[in-house]
Formats: structure tokens, sequence, C-alpha cells
């Protein structure tokens, strides 16, 4: 088997797990290292060990013409995404894309149209879509095991430092010198959680999304979101609620929840564990493995198997990116509604976790709920 050359184009921040990521095939004989495009070049310092010294470059079309790659690996600014994609797609060369994809739907569609005329190969990095548990959980609902489904939750509750918002210009931003960024919690940290739970109930497409209400809120001193929910309406007649913040008091897991007539099915979609609750039998708890998603792009190339996550595969949540990119700014909490933690340099608000989790179990708006700092919804069509 050929080794595949690689070149990633953002190697800081969360590229780092892509490094690590590299190194872990590279010792399996699959792929290799050839370049690294940042703007300022790593120090040996930076590269893990085993990787040996990749060419680096800023230019990362000039990268992948000296290095003659078969992947580029993009893990970079948001609003860099279609471009960067289109640079390597041009020169034949394919693409793994961190997520969100695009931060618009425009600039989604731009890329996903350009990868499709070029003939490439581009698989978007909702990594969560590469866990075996997904499939299960489909195979459970086709066998009826929760009785019909009548829609999905999703939980998000974690929690990050005011020092977050200060790691990249782009950090919290709607927009950054006039271009659309939307680094919101629902698009980018706990995307995974609208992305799987749209997927869950067979609404990946764009076609698939029929409506979108938003309540957008934030608690930081920030331009995005950090306390949001979403509820979208889908072709299948399904409604997926997703809740997520960033100022939880007691950061948890992030959870996907299957409402059925007869039961319902918790994906813990981080630790690919998943609890199946159903009438008339005990709880039955499952573990499973996952697929990565650049291992299986490689796969692709080499041996023909599918992909498991395509630019069209990601159209609904893009229509999500899309609801909140053309929505009211995100309101700010009134002062009396969260807490700053001196110690850990992070602003709560409290009972924000039982709200979280109460949108997930009813599929309600957090105005729906009672929280008094909630604004009127906003509804996208």
């Amino acid at each position: 088997m050929s080794t595949v050359d690689i070149v990633l184009a953002g190697a800081r921040g969360h590229g780092r797990w892509h490094l690590d990521n590299i190194r872990r095939l590279q010792d399996k004989g699959i792929v290799r290292l050839a370049g690294i495009c940042e703007l300022t070049p790593l120090s040996a310092a930076e590269i893990p060990d085993g990787l040996g010294s990749p060419e680096q470059s800023a230019d990362f079309g000039a990268l992948l013409d000296s290095t003659g790659a078969r992947i580029a690996v993009i893990c970079t600014p948001i609003p860099t995404h279609t471009d960067l994609a289109l640079t390597a797609a041009n020169r034949g060369v394919h693409v793994l894309l961190e997520k969100p994809p695009a931060p618009s739907y425009a600039e989604f569609r731009r890329m996903a149209d350009g990868i499709a005329t070029a003939g490439v190969a581009c698989q978007i990095g909702f990594q969560s879509l590469g866990s075996h548990a997904v499939p299960a959980i489909r195979e459970m609902i086709a066998e009826g095991a929760v009785g019909e489904i009548v829609g999905i939750g999703g939980a998000g509750a974690w929690a990050r430092p005011e020092s977050y918002y200060r790691r990249a210009p782009w950090a919290g931003k709607r927009r950054l010198n006039g271009i659309d960024v939307i680094d919101g919690v629902l698009t980018n940290p706990l995307a995974h959680a609208v992305a799987t739970g749209l997927a869950l109930n067979g609404s990946p497409r764009a076609e698939d999304v029929t409506g979108v209400e938003l309540e957008l809120l934030r608690a930081n001193d920030i331009e995005s979101d950090d306390t949001s929910c979403v509820r979208v309406s889908t072709a299948q007649g399904r409604q997926v609620t997703v809740a997520a913040t960033l100022c939880a008091e007691h950061p948890d897991e992030p959870y996907v929840l299957i409402h059925g007539t007869s039961g319902r099915i918790t994906f813990w979609y981080k630790q690919d564990r998943v609890l199946l609750q159903r009438a008339d039998h005990g709880p039955e708890e499952y573990q499973y493995g996952r697929t990565d998603l650049l291992e299986n792009l490689v796969d692709h190339l080499t041996d023909g198997d599918d992909l498991l996550v395509t630019p069209d595969a990601t159209g609904a949540f893009m229509k999500v990116v899309e609801a909140i990119r053309l929505a009211p700014d995100p309101a700010p909490l009134p002062a009396g509604a969260w807490q700053l933690l001196p110690d850990e340099e992070r602003r709560v608000v409290p009972g924000i976790d039982a709200l979280v989790a109460a949108a997930a179990d009813t599929l309600a708006l957090y105005s729906e709920l009672g929280a008094g700092w909630a604004p009127p919804k906003e509804v996208s069509t």
C-alpha cells in the first residue's frame, strides 16, 4: 500500500490535535506529513517526535505544488476555509476540512460546488459522525427499539474561560473586518451536537431543513453567542432542538437524545457511549469504537471506502449556521443573570445546566422553559 502525502494548514491551536493524529497514522505507515502551512513556521519543538522535518511555507498553494501532497488537512480560521479548500481542489488535492465548513451558506455552496467540479474528495471534520454508535443507533431506530421517533434533543453544557475569546482575533466574533466569522457556541465548539442531532434525525442535507428558531445570548463580553438554543423543523416532520452554553455551572459531557414513543436513546458523542431505555426493558448501555475521519479519507482514496461526512451531508447544519448569521446580534444577558468565577476566570449562568438538559428533554426553547432572560425567539425559514 502506498503512503499518502499530507499537507496540514493550521498546525497550532486545534491543529496540534491534527499533528498528533497524523503522527499516529504515519506510525501505521499509511500517511506521511509532507508539509505544514503556517504564517509563522513551527519550531522543531512544536513538531511531534516522529514527524521528521516537513517542508514549511506560508503559501498554501506553493506548498501543495512543491510537496505533491494528495491530501490537505485544513484547520485554519473559519473565514479562510472555502478559499483554501478550493486552492487544494483546483490542484486535484483531496481535502479534510475542519468544522464549521464555512461561515455562510453562500461560502459553503461555493466550496461544495467547487469541490464537486474539481472531482476531488472532501471530508468535513465532524468527528462524532465517525462514531460506530451512529449506524448502531440508526439500526435501533429502524428496528423500532424505542417506537416511532418523535423528535431529537441535544445538550451541551461546557465552560470556557474569558481567555478563550482572546486566543485568536476571530474568536467570539460574528464578523471581522467586514467578513463573516460566526464563531458561536452552536456553530463551533458545540457544533457536533447540532450536526449529530440532524444526522440521527435523518435530515443531514440542506433541503431537509424547513425552519429554524433561535435564541442567541451571551454572558461574555463578545460579539457572538455563548448561551443559545435552536429548534430545527425538518422535512421528516420531526424537530431537532439543541441547547448549548459555554457558561455551565458544572461542565459535563454533551449528548444527543432520541425521543421515541416507547423509549429513548442517549448518545454521549464524545465518548461513543449509548444508553437505550425502553418500555418493559432494563436500561442497556453500549460502548462503541470510532473511525477517524482522516483515516477514512485515506481509505476512500486507496480502497474505495465510502466517505463518512461529505459536504452535502453537512448542508442542514449549514442552514442553521446561515440562520444564525442572519439573526440579530446575540442579546447580552442582564448583569444579574451571570456571575464571574474569579478562580477560574470564567462567567457562569446560574441555572443554565438544568435549562440545557430540560431543552433536550422537552424539545423546548429557553423562553418556553421560563428563562426570564430569554428574548423572543427568531424564526427563519
